[in-house]
């Protein structure tokens, strides 16, 4: 389809196509539509709504300078790329400068090696004691504290209620008490 259009140089409308595609290039009638819109949407053929019609063109100019961007694109990539493996190879060069496997350099492995299982033990045996650390100490303090608050404002809560109901009700506390699940030694915490 792309021939007829750099062949004849000229601007379509949908029927044009649906008339010359089969007979000189052997398009089934059925597709020439889903052929012409892919390659619209695939930036191959232009297309522009005037008034009524839609109209369809592509060049043989457009498709040379879309070939040479995306060559240009490509080639941009390519010296991209040859420049990261350039500049990584340097880089392993550089690091593996004075890494050469010695003996200094094995015992120096095994100490290293042997002061980070001293730290992970370390820092277990430190996870253990964190219980004493008076940052933490002073931390449930505090929610303790703030757990103390909440629990004297519900105590506040229920005696209102039982203030309440026995003004209102006329109960006694040992009823009340039952009646509710409140054991009898209920009080304010100290």
């Amino acid at each position: 389809m792309m021939e007829i259009f750099f062949e004849t140089k000229d601007v379509f409308q949908l029927k044009d196509i649906e008339k010359i595609a089969p007979k000189q290039k052997g398009i089934t009638p059925m597709s020439v539509k889903d052929v012409l819109q892919s390659l619209v949407d695939d930036n191959m053929v232009d297309s522009e709504r005037v008034g009524t019609s839609n109209y369809y063109w592509a060049f043989p100019s457009k498709a040379l300078h879309a070939r040479k961007n995306k060559l240009e694109g490509l080639e941009n990539q390519i010296s991209e790329a040859k420049q990261r493996k350039a500049s990584v190879q340097k880089a392993v060069e550089k690091a593996k400068v004075g890494r050469q496997d010695t003996k200094e350099r094995g015992s120096l492995l095994k100490e290293l090696q042997a002061l980070r299982e001293e730290r992970t033990q370390l820092q277990a045996e430190l996870e253990k004691y964190r219980e004493c650390d008076p940052e933490v100490v002073e931390e449930m303090r505090k929610s303790n504290g703030v757990a103390k608050d909440a629990v004297s404002r519900w105590t506040d809560n229920v005696f209102a209620i039982k203030s309440w109901t026995k003004k209102k009700f006329n109960f006694d506390d040992s009823r009340m008490n039952k009646a509710f699940g409140i054991p009898e030694d209920f009080d304010y915490m100290e």
